[in-house]
């Protein structure tokens, strides 16, 4: 039997709200037990200088050295995350050494896996000189570097959450929207759905000056405008079959640029519910629940626009079943940190569309 470690998941998502940090107990298979979690939002500085970084992300080229601002970036974003994993370790009465192995996902910048190329910034032997900790960073590059679309990453853990259930789908609402379904017979399928909570922010950002919609008390207030969204359900990306992933920037708000600030709202939040409908046609059998992670899980809106999209299907919020619903993507890294240690896979042919089934990571040492 393999050994329980105590490992430290960290997750900056492509919402940009923060940094999210959680504890887990596993032997990269089973979960013996939740640790403590910690949040950290961003500053105002440094999140504006990563939504910056992140709408020139299309532009950069992925080929060579970081340009200088990138770096810096990297850098800055990289100490963030120390000072997270050193407030937890603090809060918790933990040391350094209690802790088996950090599992840094980074931030995405660029996402084109059609060109074997992805870029998550965070610098893993920076980290590990600060905590003091082993960490495992770059955990999308061998799988697209083999082919694969190097997201979504989580499946395993989300089948060693949802032991039991199954069929059932776990839909992560975040910047970008991803799903896993988990079949009977222990099928995993995932892929990335379409946009989550990030064209709702950049909207709510821009006509109300805040970085999310709250309570989707904007998009209440608006009317769907059913031209807009029948268009976007046109895109190819909705019929091609997984694997398949996004870049955050591959469905903007731009799509709504000429309605009002509450009609948009309204609109691409009804938009990512539908685009997460839609993925049904692609599992082989209807899932008994629909289990909701994810920040989109806390706009009331947008949960009943997925519900209306899912006539008669049960959804759930994570809490619902005792999840811990806004570190489930910091748990699971904590989780692939474990299994990439052991050399376990967590891609797969029919999640990432990798070849043959694969682990990844990088691990750098603590000095």
């Amino acid at each position: 039997m393999a050994r329980i470690l105590k490992a430290l998941g960290l997750m900056s998502g492509t919402s940009m709200d923060g940094i999210d940090a959680a504890i887990l107990e596993t032997d990269g298979e089973i979960v013996a037990a939740f640790g403590p979690t910690r949040f950290a939002p961003y500053d105002d500085v440094l999140r504006a200088r990563l939504r910056d970084t992140v709408r020139a992300g299309p532009s950069l080229r992925l080929d060579g050295p970081l340009p200088r601002r990138i770096a810096d970036i990297e850098r800055d974003l990289t100490k963030a995350h120390g000072e997270v994993v050193d407030a937890l370790l603090r809060a918790e009465g933990l040391r350094a050494t209690d802790i088996a192995v950090i599992g840094f996902h980074g931030h995405t910048l660029a996402h084109r896996p059609a060109l074997r190329s992805t870029l998550q910034i965070g610098s893993g032997p920076l980290l590990a000189q600060l905590t003091r900790i082993d960490v495992i960073s770059d955990f999308r590059v061998a799988d697209v570097r083999a082919g694969g679309q190097g997201a979504p990453l989580a499946p395993t853990y989300h089948q060693a959450l949802s032991r039991g259930r199954a069929p059932v789908a776990i839909l992560n609402i975040g910047g970008v929207a991803n799903v896993t379904f988990v079949g009977r017979d222990g099928t995993l399928i995932a892929f990335d759905t379409g946009p989550g909570n990030g064209p709702i922010d950049d909207w709510a950002l821009h006509h109300v000056g805040r970085p999310v919609d709250e309570g989707g008390k904007l998009a209440q207030r608006g009317r769907v405008h059913e031209d807009i969204i029948a268009v976007q359900l046109a895109h190819p990306y909705f019929i091609k079959p997984p694997p398949k992933s996004l870049d955050r920037m591959d469905f903007t708000a731009d799509m709504t640029r000429n309605l009002s600030p509450a009609d948009g709202a309204a609109t691409l939040t009804a938009f990512t519910a539908r685009a997460a409908a839609k993925s049904l046609e692609q599992f082989p059998e209807a899932p008994r629940d629909w289990i909701v992670c994810g920040g989109g899980r806390h706009n009331p809106v947008l949960m009943a626009a997925l519900q209306s999209a899912l006539p008669g299907t049960r959804i759930k919020a994570a809490e619902d079943l005792g999840w811990r619903g806004d570190f489930i993507e910091a748990e699971a890294f904590a989780y692939l940190a474990v299994r990439s240690l052991r050399g376990l896979p967590f891609s797969f042919p029919k999640t990432t569309g990798v070849p043959r089934p694969m682990t990844g990571g990088v691990l750098s040492v603590r000095s």
